[in-house]
């Protein structure tokens, strides 16, 4: 019954049935989120993330782009209607949730905190010959 166009109910909800999975969907709604900003965020480490990241993943979710070493992760709108009007759903409870509202305020104190100041490039006079 599950054609192309068909999303399965199941996956949908399991990947939703879990408050770290729901805090990772979260700390992504404004855009792509680097691996190591969710371990810090959430205070855990990098393979338990990484491997609720693999479970948003696998339900299409989230999508991940490699840079370097680090993966960086975007939300994903599943195709199915009915899919993405449940995950619409899950968002705007976030909206109320004191959990979700602190996680993501500390993202961006956290990712200011890691990004190094940028360094400052100034030209170099040109040699006198």
């Amino acid at each position: 019954m599950a054609g192309k166009n068909c999303f399965k109910l199941d996956e949908i909800f399991a990947a939703l049935a879990d408050r770290t999975r729901l805090r990772l969907l979260n700390l992504m709604r404004d855009g792509e989120v680097c691996v190591c900003f969710f371990a810090e965020t959430l205070g855990t480490n990098n393979p338990k993330i990484s491997r609720h990241l693999a479970y948003l993943k696998r339900a299409g979710l989230v999508s991940g782009r490699r840079e370097g070493k680090w993966v960086h992760y975007s939300l994903r709108k599943p195709e199915d209607e009915k899919a993405a009007e449940i995950v619409e759903s899950v968002f705007r409870a976030f909206e109320t949730d004191p959990e979700m509202l602190a996680d993501r305020k500390k993202l961006t104190s956290v990712c200011c905190e890691l990004i190094p100041t940028p360094v400052a490039i100034s030209r170099a006079a040109p040699k006198m010959t």
